[in-house]
């Protein structure tokens, strides 16, 4: 007899353990072992738990590709989480099964060796009746598309978390972590009793006692220093939202400021500094024309502001002039510095406003998690486990199902806390999305490309671009050695119909057909392929991180980052004031739960992976 040496590791998870029957089959070139049920042995399948087991067949099997699992229930049916399957051939060769896939039911389940392969390199694949197309038709019953609101990127099929696999499910940590963030957020900042206050706030000092509980040294810097010009021209290299900023080099046709209007910072006219690269230009004219959210029977209020800024000459960024509508009026002034403190103050607010909402849903939301999503939903329709792709994607897209199915039910809903509480809520979530999605381009999401188109190479103390260039070429780096090991020609991309129906996929559903945002229909070239998964990868880690970990540090000071306004901006200046300022502010109960989300989605897992870059 020809013993096979066979050791299983069941995942060290939560109820990752199995009182079933588990059995076992071996496949290799020259014929398949008999189905063995290593519970005969000893039931020892528990969670975090290395079992060994002796396989014997007549003869030998030749060159091992696959094995099958199956599990049967004892007393009742169980989910078991199996990490990896190794098993030890008599040659002394060990084969390497990764698994990493909850088995819920008594289906026979097949995985193949662990060595990536590309489709045309796979000779072995109808072996043990267990093909790449069978287990990616297996996966397509599971992971459909499905259209949540037309004009934004389609999503994976499904209502509910309890729908979903439990593959792309929360750790057990994960899960407790979710619901007791979401239940008592409003607890461990010491908001529950005011969290259905509908009244005003009377006085700036009353909302500072919502800082108490929860303070970071960012959280005091912002409330000390919010009023200051640095910091609000600081945020827009800094803060949560860095991708709007460009260079100026012309003044929008909507943005009559003339070069008496401004009071420059150092010698020289406008139109000097816009020549010399000084001048930034931020336009949320994609929010002009978005329906503002109507709360408590009260409406609200959205503008789109345009900014002007100048790099001052202690490299400082500061603002010039902010017009709060997009088209000139008499009622649309253009606020500048020198006017009276609660008038540029109020123009400030009006923009952080803004801010808040065009960051949260088009920054974060569509270009990190909808997006993260496509990828994911393609890469699982596409590419089986063997393929060097999925291998190297996989870990990134740890949660993204499950996390943009909660976003779709506990925040963009109708009963979601956007939809309640945020100006853009409702019907204008929906409209941002369709017009971010109509209007994205590749190029914006590829940082050294972004940087570039916007002007942005030489401008100081941009720690976004700094650290953002340097973490994707240390992915690029990575993905080239990685994908060129497999694809040594541009050939050999081409042919790949796997690789080539991923990539469609993303076009045909992430990106609806559009090719004006000059995302690529398929890959031509290595290189091609290479940029790309070099974004999905920066897209998923790094840009996710950038734009959502300091929402709650910019935004607990609710001045500082307002989810809506209740009046109206100033239509002629010298009428703001204090008073005035108080009353546009959101009420106490939209304040607090604008202050829980911020606070939820900033909060870090316990079970999160991060990596030390050197």
């Amino acid at each position: 007899m020809i013993n096979y040496e066979v050791t299983v590791f069941t995942g060290n998870l939560a109820l990752a353990s199995t009182f079933n029957n588990v059995y076992i089959t071996l496949v290799g070139t020259d014929g398949e072992s008999k189905r063995i049920d290593l519970t005969s042995w000893k039931p020892s399948f528990f969670r975090g738990q290395v079992s060994h087991f002796i396989v014997s067949c007549p003869k030998s099997l030749g060159k091992l590709v696959m094995i099958k699992l199956d599990k049967q229930k004892r007393f009742l049916q169980d989910s078991w989480y199996p990490a990896k399957v190794e098993v030890k051939s008599p040659k002394n060769k060990t084969y390497h099964f990764p698994i990493y896939h909850w088995i819920t039911d008594s289906e026979v389940y097949c995985f193949r060796e662990g060595t990536a392969l590309r489709i045309f390199d796979d000779s072995n694949s109808h072996l043990g009746g267990c093909s790449r197309q069978q287990e990616l038709k297996q996966r397509q019953k599971v992971f459909c598309w499905d259209v949540y609101a037309q004009g934004i990127p389609h999503c994976i099929k499904g209502n509910s978390i309890q729908s979903l696999p439990y593959d792309v499910h929360f750790s057990l940590t994960k899960t407790a972590e979710m619901k007791y963030t979401a239940v008592t957020g409003l607890v461990e900042l010491e908001l529950i009793e005011m969290a259905e206050l509908k009244k005003n706030w009377t006085h700036i000092d009353d909302i500072s006692h919502l800082l108490c509980a929860h303070r970071t040294q960012v959280t005091d810097f912002v409330h000390k220093h919010w009023k200051e010009d640095s910091l609000f021209g600081y945020q827009f290299l800094n803060g949560v939202n860095p991708m709007l900023i460009r260079c100026c080099k012309a003044l929008p046709k909507n943005f009559p400021v003339t070069g008496d209007m401004v009071s420059l910072h150092g010698r020289g006219s406008l139109a000097d500094e816009m020549m010399k690269g000084n001048i930034f230009l931020c336009d949320y004219k994609l929010l002009d024309g978005v329906q503002p959210n109507t709360i408590n029977k009260k409406k609200q209020y959205l503008m789109a502001p345009l900014i002007l800024l100048q790099k001052t000459p202690d490299n400082k960024l500061m603002p010039i002039a902010i017009q709060l509508k997009q088209k000139p009026a008499k009622d649309n002034p253009i606020f500048l510095p020198t006017d009276s403190e609660y008038d540029w103050l109020m123009a400030k607010i009006f923009v952080r406003s803004a801010d808040f909402n065009f960051y949260e849903v088009s920054v974060h939301l569509l270009r990190t998690h909808l997006l993260a999503e496509v990828f994911t939903v393609s890469l699982l329709c596409n590419l089986p486990m063997v393929h060097p792709l999925y291998k190297l994607l996989m870990p990134h897209t740890r949660y993204t199902l499950q996390i943009n199915v909660l976003a779709r039910q506990l925040l963009i809903s109708k009963t979601g806390v956007l939809t309640r509480y945020a100006a853009s809520g409702g019907k204008g979530i929906i409209t941002i999305l369709q017009k971010s999605l109509s209007s994205l381009t590749y190029s914006s999401l590829c940082i050294p490309d972004d940087i570039a188109e916007r002007g942005l190479k030489d401008v100081p103390n941009f720690y976004y671009r700094d650290d953002g260039l340097k973490l994707w070429e240390i992915i690029f780096r990575f993905v080239k050695e990685i994908l060129t090991s497999y694809y040594k020609t541009d050939a050999e991309v081409q042919k790949d119909s796997e690789l080539q129906k991923w990539i469609q996929d993303i076009y045909e559903h992430g990106f609806l057909s559009q090719a004006s945002t000059g995302i690529p229909q398929k890959f031509s070239t290595v290189d091609e392929m290479v940029k790309f998964v070099t974004m999905v990868i920066f897209t998923c880690s790094a840009q996710h991180s950038a734009v959502n970990s300091g929402q709650y540090d910019f935004g607990a000071w609710m001045p500082n980052s307002p989810v809506t306004l209740q009046l109206p901006p100033p239509t002629k200046k010298g009428k703001a004031s204090e008073k005035s300022m108080i009353d546009t502010f959101p009420n106490i109960q939209t304040t607090v739960h604008g202050m829980a989300v911020m606070w939820l989605l900033s909060k870090q897992s316990s079970d999160s992976v991060s990596v030390q870059v050197m």
